[in-house]
């Protein structure tokens, strides 16, 4: 029997700058097991995620995944282009932690008045490699509101924000600050994966980051973590 999942999300599900997880939980299976479905857009608020749920509800699947928030947590860091964002992502409002708690919370009413899939919600990626850093600290804060919409709405919490802090902790990495993405900057890394042929993890070693290229965007370690706590959590469950 194949379980079918709709990974829900932004660029780390899109995967054009980071390692695959998609393709990652679906090796973690005998072929035929598991079939992911990817539903993720570049830059994606919490917001833009709720204006496209059609997709999702129109042929509902087995398991649902959401991992949304980067975006969010990275819009309340000091340095974060919140104008740009709010015109290339069309927000009515400016970002914040109450409005994101909000959209969040309608994603999961919907998914659950809609379809019969089992839910799961990830808490997003550390920021950076800082624990002690603002970027790390607002994506643990982000993920504590996570925890508090799966907690209200009977869904389950994935928690990759933990599971990702347990590994920088073990390994200590060197304590690079972390600095905020630009679009040339992406572009650089898309540049060096296409161009020069170099891997996503090659680009990672050459900066000195263990879990991404970017401080944001994730290497194989990254999105193995985001597979592991997707199939513990969830598809084992499920099965």
């Amino acid at each position: 029997m194949t379980t079918r999942i709709a990974c829900l999300g932004d660029s780390l599900t899109r995967a054009q700058f980071s390692v695959d997880y998609l393709g990652l939980l679906g090796r973690r299976h005998p072929p035929g097991v598991v079939r992911p479905a990817r539903f993720g857009v570049n830059g994606d608020f919490a917001y833009n995620l709720l204006q496209r749920l059609d997709a999702v509800v129109t042929n509902p699947p087995d398991v649902i995944t959401v991992l949304i928030g980067t975006n969010d947590a990275r819009a309340s860091l000091a340095g974060y282009p919140v104008e740009q964002a709010m015109k290339r992502k069309r927000l009515p409002d400016r970002p914040s932690a109450g409005w994101f708690q909000q959209c969040l919370g309608d994603v999961v009413a919907r998914l659950r008045a809609e379809t019969d899939a089992t839910i799961g919600l990830l808490s997003p990626p550390v920021l950076g490699q800082r624990l002690d850093g603002a970027a790390a600290q607002a994506s643990r804060e982000y993920s504590r509101m996570i925890a508090e919409v799966a907690t209200t709405n009977d869904v389950a919490y994935l928690p990759l924000h933990e599971r990702q802090t347990e590994e920088l902790r073990r390994a200590d990495p060197p304590p690079i600050p972390y600095l905020e993405v630009t679009p040339a900057a992406a572009i650089g890394v898309i540049l060096q994966h296409a161009v020069l042929r170099r891997s996503l993890d090659t680009i990672s070693r050459r900066r000195g980051l263990m879990l991404t290229t970017d401080h944001i965007h994730q290497n194989s370690r990254g999105a193995a973590l985001i597979a592991e706590v997707i199939d513990a959590g969830l598809l084992a469950r499920s099965a």
